[in-house]
């Protein structure tokens, strides 16, 4: 593993996995891998492992988290920003460009090109699949960890099987997994102190407590906005697609936004690269009066992923002091072969269930997997290919 990165650098390369990661939570992961594990050497296959499982089971956007965890180990609390900045700014501010009316993804060349992307994200998602399975499921006992969590997220629906796979593997690992080798991988500093946990779970539990009061005492667009999204984002298990049943439930959100654009523009988050909590931006647009749209929606973007930050922040710094123990080594290998059998699951629904429904993605993605695999093709560029392969089939 390389260390010793700088911010610029963390910068450069979430800029361009903001652009080109389509298809979601589960693809991002696979993007991450590609880029900044096999290409990069930012952290070992092993260490990724851990950093996506730790994300796993702590409320808010995993891929966001994870991204966040990567820019900090590799460029301190600049690159944390700057990852998260990087990653989440162009979706966001396509999103609100499509409340206000100044983009459109209508029309068959741009729904081409749609399927073209999802059929990427298809590739990108079994290509860390089979690369992660190798690295972290590498004997017999992993390998049958890693089924039964699939087993089990494709079971149990929603956020409730994952937290279940996690658990199985957890469980079984700290049992089947004790005596294995331990990994070459180099020290990892401890990039977040306790003092800073600490303060972060403070702050965390005083803005969940004391934003609903606010907002009732000082009732304004902005201090409701800060209330409804921070709180849909505290609450969110399971990833992006939970933030959409968690803000329909707002009334601060149904009172100010139409169901109709509340699904059109879930939809098109789903369209655009990057995480699916910038649909929030989308809906503080649309919930700003007149020239205060795009701050309200500032608001909400900040608002809905702040949470999921001050939990991880919180988490980390025992859990570097923890994973240093055999007994937690060998429930993290268990819980990092359960990551595969998540990751697995999800390739097949609902991303294989979803984006295959017919010839046309099915040969984009077939094509992109073949490309994966070569230096030549960096993900970006199999991005594009893919972007432009169904903009041609369409027409």
């Amino acid at each position: 593993m390389r260390s010793g990165g700088s911010p610029g650098e963390v910068l450069r390369a979430f800029a361009r996995l903001g652009v080109t990661s389509f298809g979601g939570p589960v693809a991002h992961l696979g993007y991450f891998r590609d880029e900044l594990v096999t290409r990069r050497r930012w952290v070992t296959e092993e260490r990724y492992g851990e950093i996506v499982a730790v994300c796993q089971v702590l409320p808010g956007p995993t891929s966001s988290q994870v991204g966040f965890a990567l820019g900090l180990v590799r460029g301190g609390p600049l690159g944390a920003i700057a990852a998260w900045l990087a990653f989440t700014l162009p979706s966001a501010l396509l999103l609100a460009l499509l409340a206000a009316g100044a983009v459109s993804l209508d029309g068959p060349v741009a729904q081409g090109v749609v399927v073209g992307l999802k059929a990427v994200a298809v590739a990108v998602v079994a290509h860390a699949v089979r690369g992660m399975a190798r690295t972290l499921t590498p004997d017999v006992r992993r390998v049958l960890i890693a089924c039964g969590a699939a087993a089990l997220a494709l079971t149990l629906t929603g956020n409730l099987g994952q937290l279940a796979a996690i658990a199985l593997g957890l469980i079984v690992g700290v049992v089947a997994c004790r005596g294995l080798p331990r990994g070459a991988e180099a020290h990892v500093p401890q990039v977040v102190s306790r003092r800073v946990g600490l303060v972060a779970i403070g702050v965390f539990g005083v803005l969940l407590a004391g934003l609903p009061v606010l907002a009732r005492l000082l009732p304004s667009v902005w201090t409701v906005v800060a209330d409804a999204f921070y709180r849909a984002g505290a609450l969110v298990l399971g990833g992006g697609h939970v933030v959409l049943p968690l803000l329909q439930a707002e009334p601060a959100v149904t009172s100010a936004v139409p169901t109709g654009d509340v699904l059109a523009g879930y939809a098109a988050a789903q369209a655009v690269p990057g995480p699916l909590f910038t649909f929030a931006a989308f809906l503080g647009y649309e919930m700003g009066p007149g020239a205060a749209a795009p701050w309200t929606a500032l608001l909400a973007l900040v608002a809905v992923f702040l949470p999921g930050v001050l939990l991880l922040l919180a988490a980390l710094p025992y859990w570097e002091a923890l994973r240093r123990r055999t007994g937690v080594r060998a429930a993290v290998a268990g819980a990092s072969a359960a990551v595969v059998g998540i990751l697995a699951a999800a390739l097949w629904d609902p991303i294989l269930t979803s984006t295959i429904t017919g010839p046309v993605p099915a040969l984009i993605a077939a094509g992109c997997l073949a490309l994966l695999p070569s230096a030549e093709a960096p993900p970006w560029a199999v991005v594009l290919a893919g972007g432009v392969a169904g903009a041609l089939l369409a027409r």
